[in-house]
């Protein structure tokens, strides 16, 4: 643990099994997922995958967890910096589409 330094309270999250390494590992695979869909997987369709929302209360937690570990302080910040980007992203209406790799529809106002 990175913390180790100032207080060995956070000892047992990673001794003897590895809980926080194992937690900081499946959501940064579910982060994985979520980001680049496999067309393989019925997330890519799913309310879950075009929820920022849903992202800005996940991504936290998976920050929380990589800023825990001193191998994980990089992916840590990178997790900030992401959740900055969506935040951003929410606050200025952006949507993600229903299908993987495709732009919005918008409907034609006016003669073109």
């Amino acid at each position: 643990i990175f913390w180790d330094f100032l207080t060995t309270n956070l000892d047992p999250a990673v001794r003897p099994v590895p809980i926080l390494q194992s937690i900081n590992l499946l959501l940064g695979l579910l982060a994985l997922a979520w980001e680049w869909p496999l067309p393989l997987l019925s997330f890519a369709t799913t309310a879950m995958h075009r929820s920022i929302e849903a992202r800005l209360a996940v991504y936290p937690l998976a920050s929380l967890s990589a800023l825990l570990l001193y191998q994980g302080t990089n992916p840590g910040i990178y997790y900030l910096v992401g959740m900055g980007v969506y935040f951003w992203a929410y606050s200025e209406g952006e949507v993600v589409c229903p299908e993987p790799w495709a732009l919005p529809r918008r409907t034609r106002v006016g003669k073109v």
